[in-house]
């Protein structure tokens, strides 16, 4: 009874010592720090490496995982047109350019500085090239302007945090929390959160606070699906599977979580439409209709 209690206080101390005010609700928000911190302080059970500074080592699994840094990230962006314009009229595009407002003395302006741009065959590239005018005479119909890429760090729109553990080879349970990383306005739409479960696995249960979980064993993945995903919002699923085999551990380590998202409305790479003009001696009137749109790409989590 005695050790129970001095392995709960000496838990109780690292635990303040990381969240500084020891209560349900800060376990709550820090649940996958709190499973870490389990992980190196237990061993069968009994207390074993319990000193903050050990824990804080950069050597510490705990330290490497929890860091939530990012190895790569970068923006690959186009801006496509649908053109129904009688005649051939010209047509000119302003962007808030950096390299353009610095020649205009506007450098103090929100801009972008484009990158890798690669333009459709009617942009006049000379033009361009001269004094950064987007001037072109379009096609009619569905057509892609331009493409750019953006070689910038990015903070991941929506986070994952996820513990992934084994019992004794007779089951895992599995716990992700999703955090949208993005402005309050704005929803990503169509979420899909794929997470990899182990090939033998099986009798699954999910538990969601929003959207719904689905295992497909074909490809060995839970689904986890939310229809509407405000910003700023946190939401948690937990999985429980069976193992009925007995397997050895994965040498190359566990595959990413992948994530599948759209967020209409909002541009991630800063680039505005400034307008769009017509050039027409005849007056020619038209209404210019501007939508940003961001969508997830390749976007992958480690798991530990």
């Amino acid at each position: 009874m005695k050790s129970i209690v001095n392995s709960s206080v000496l838990c109780c101390q690292v635990f303040s010592e990381y969240f500084k005010e020891l209560e349900e609700e800060s376990i709550r928000d820090n649940f996958v720090i709190v499973y870490e911190l389990l992980d190196e302080l237990m061993d069968f059970g009994f207390p074993q490496t319990t000193d903050s500074k050990i824990l804080q080592e950069p050597c510490s699994v705990f330290q490497v995982n929890a860091n939530g840094s990012v190895l790569l990230s970068e923006i690959v962006g186009s801006i496509k047109l649908k053109v129904f314009l009688s005649g051939m009229p010209e047509l000119r595009l302003g962007l808030n350019d950096r390299v353009l407002f610095e020649l205009t003395g506007r450098g103090k302006n929100k801009s972008v500085e484009l990158e890798d741009v690669k333009f459709h065959q009617c942009v006049r590239l000379s033009r361009f090239d001269n004094d950064r005018t987007i001037s072109f005479i379009p096609p009619d119909g569905d057509f892609e302007l331009m493409s750019y890429r953006l070689n910038t760090q990015v903070k991941p729109l929506i986070w994952i945090e996820s513990v992934i553990e084994k019992f004794s080879h007779s089951r895992v349970e599995i716990m992700v929390k999703a955090k949208g990383q993005f402005k309050k306005q704005s929803v990503a739409n169509g979420v899909e959160i794929c997470v990899p479960v182990p090939s033998d696995a099986d009798s699954p249960k999910f538990k969601t606070s929003i959207g719904n979980a689905k295992y497909l064993p074909e490809k060995d993945v839970v689904i986890w699906s939310i229809k509407s995903f405000p910003g700023g919002k946190e939401y948690l699923m937990r999985a429980h599977f069976g193992l009925p085999s007995v397997e050895n551990e994965e040498l190359e380590g566990r595959p990413p979580i992948s994530v599948r998202f759209e967020i209409p409305y909002f541009t991630v790479s800063g680039i505005q439409v400034r307008y769009m003009k017509i050039i027409e001696k005849s007056g020619y009137q038209a209404l210019p209709w501007v939508r940003y749109i961001t969508q997830s790409g390749d976007y992958q989590l480690r798991t530990h």
